[in-house]
């Protein structure tokens, strides 16, 4: 069978994220399929498109759908209008089975089904869609298949897969070229599964709770082809790439016996770590630690649900900084257990943080299957029924968004290392400037102060 998978995110602010997660299914399906990769960000334009499967004449189309909103309760902004357009033109110039895939997708499958009107959809990882197409081409029924709805059927939370394809790189020249040229950054995953417990977060619905590990040595291999491909900067997309310290340790020595000489980074959780993890990490190349901090209160820092105190942030950041990393940490506010005097407390201490960039938002998503959606549920802000694709935010009953964004506005006066979500349409013009003078990587360092 000829499959066309598509990657529908064309959001390149503050950069251009590669899409990972099209390789594991095209990896998944490349025995027994032909494939092709088709990413938004790249064609732009909707004759590119009509071209492109007029060309490839795929029997079937699976789309990817990576985020439905910005999360940014002060300036929502949705995606799903965005898909449901890239849908509606598929259909104009092409009859064959639509499936839908993505992290987006899994959070609201059964709303996404009838909105954009699609064949099937497969909940959680994508890798299942070989057996959606053994199906199809058996003449079985598909929705028998874990996992996988059809336009009829409900979905049920998908069971994790004991095993991910390999993350080898699939996209054409000129897909890899178009990241290379904004930013240089392709992306990398060590592991699926997130054992933490905040309030807000999707990943356990997405990726499920147990950690299920890629080899360090199969990793390296991947991150060597990367880099051989022209990136010049890796990203690692795992929730928190030292959720298991030994595992990334394992990882990041891998990656330096391999022979990797490009820089890279990831997202980490400020909790206690081995003594010397993050000079080791250095030593093996890593450039970045992004902290997501959310909060400087323990109070706080209990109701979202965290597994770290206040004082194992001040020590995560040390010692990265002793290990001459560059450090950002990302703040999230009015949430649950947040006051104003909760948040004077985060800012006031904020200043303790020397040398760092600190990414703020306010306003907590309210996603299905979190410990968030059932207390909003519990305090009457939502219905069971009513969807929540619209974006919708957890309300305080102790401060509100705005009167939380006017407290960081005033403390942070104008210094250019508080950052407000991503920095919007302005800091995403300074980088691509950046990108095009020869810049790779986040470029955050820049700021730091």
């Amino acid at each position: 069978m000829k499959v066309l998978l598509i990657s529908a995110n064309t959001v390149v602010e503050p950069y251009a994220v590669y899409p990972l997660g099209l390789d594991y299914v095209a990896a998944a399906l490349a025995a027994d399929h032909e494939v092709a990769c088709l990413d938004m960000n790249v064609v732009a334009e909707d004759d590119a498109l009509t071209v492109a499967i007029h060309r490839f004449a795929p029997d079937l189309i699976g789309v990817s759908l990576r985020n439905i909103d910005n999360t940014d309760a002060l300036n929502p902004e949705s995606y799903v209008p965005l898909y449901r357009r890239l849908v509606e033109k598929i259909r104009q110039f092409c009859d064959v089975p639509i499936v839908l895939g993505g992290s987006a997708f899994t959070m609201f499958p059964e709303t996404l089904m009838a909105l954009l009107d699609a064949d099937y959809g497969i909940v959680g990882e994508g890798e299942r869609m070989p057996q959606l197409l053994d199906a199809l081409e058996n003449g079985d029924n598909p929705s028998k298949i874990h996992g996988v709805i059809c336009r009829s059927g409900a979905s049920t939370q998908a069971l994790p897969l004991s095993e991910a394809s390999n993350g080898r790189l699939s996209a054409t020249p000129a897909g890899i070229d178009f990241y290379l040229r904004h930013g240089g950054m392709l992306n990398l995953q060590t592991k699926r599964g997130c054992p933490f417990r905040c309030v807000y977060c999707s990943y356990p619905n997405i990726e499920g709770r147990v950690m299920r590990h890629h080899a360090p040595s199969k990793i390296a291999e991947d991150a060597l082809a990367r880099q051989d491909a022209g990136a010049r900067y890796l990203f690692i997309t795992d929730s928190a790439f030292n959720a298991d310290p030994e595992h990334s340790l394992a990882v990041a020595r891998a990656l330096k016996s391999i022979g990797l000489t490009i820089p890279w980074g990831g997202f980490f959780a400020p909790i206690r770590m081995p003594g010397g993890y993050f000079d080791i990490l250095a030593e093996c190349g890593l450039t970045h630690v992004e902290f997501g901090t959310e909060a400087l209160c323990d109070s706080v820092l209990q109701a979202y649900g965290k597994p770290f105190r206040v004082s194992h942030v001040f020590d995560a950041h040390r010692a990265a900084r002793a290990a001459g990393l560059h450090v950002a940490h990302y703040f999230l506010f009015a949430g649950p257990g947040e006051s104003e005097q909760t948040l004077a407390t985060s800012l006031s201490r904020i200043d303790r943080l020397n040398k760092t960039v600190l990414f703020l938002f306010c306003g907590m998503r309210i996603y299905p299957h979190t410990a968030l959606y059932e207390l909003a549920l519990k305090h009457g802000q939502i219905e069971s029924d009513p969807s929540i694709l619209e974006p919708v935010f957890y309300r305080s009953p102790r401060i509100t968004v705005s009167r939380a964004a006017d407290m960081i506005a005033e403390h942070a006066k104008d210094r250019k290392n508080w950052v407000h979500a991503a920095g919007g349409e302005a800091t995403g013009e300074i980088l691509d400037r950046m990108y095009r003078g020869g810049f790779s990587g986040p470029l955050w360092e820049f700021l730091i102060r």
